[in-house]
């Protein structure tokens, strides 16, 4: 069973990022990753993905064209199964209370905590089966 989880940033290092700070999980095939590089790509994404184990979906908020605050409901509606975590450079009270108001789980800020997020990670693998 392929574990996927779907990370959405307009930034094109992110990618390498993720890649080399999850490349032991990668490689061992814990999961995989996919990438998106705008609200609508991923929407894209997750139709296609309907019969995958999509395991969990991160989102910077703050893009060009469809922010992630503007992606959350829509991908809420396409996969209500499917975890959201919003990660922003910027993070307030009101930002907080409008990600997890609007369904996400948690809100990370940059720099992304990457021990704290393989942690989270790792218990949505486990109970992934």
């Amino acid at each position: 069973m392929s574990r996927r989880i779907l990370v959405v940033d307009d930034e094109a290092d992110v990618e390498a990022l993720f890649r080399q700070q999850f490349r032991r999980e990668i490689r061992d095939g814990r999961f995989n990753l996919d990438f998106a590089r705008s609200g609508d790509e991923a929407l894209q994404l997750i139709d296609a993905s309907a019969g995958a184990t999509l395991i969990l979906i991160l989102s910077d908020i703050n893009m060009p064209g469809m922010s992630g605050l503007n992606l959350l409901p829509k991908v809420r509606a396409a996969r209500p199964d499917v975890p959201v975590i919003m990660i922003t450079a910027y993070s307030d009270a009101e930002t907080r209370r409008t990600v997890l108001d609007g369904g996400a789980e948690a809100l990370f800020t940059k720099p992304i905590d990457f021990p704290a997020l393989r942690s989270d990670i790792e218990a949505r693998v486990r109970s992934a089966g």
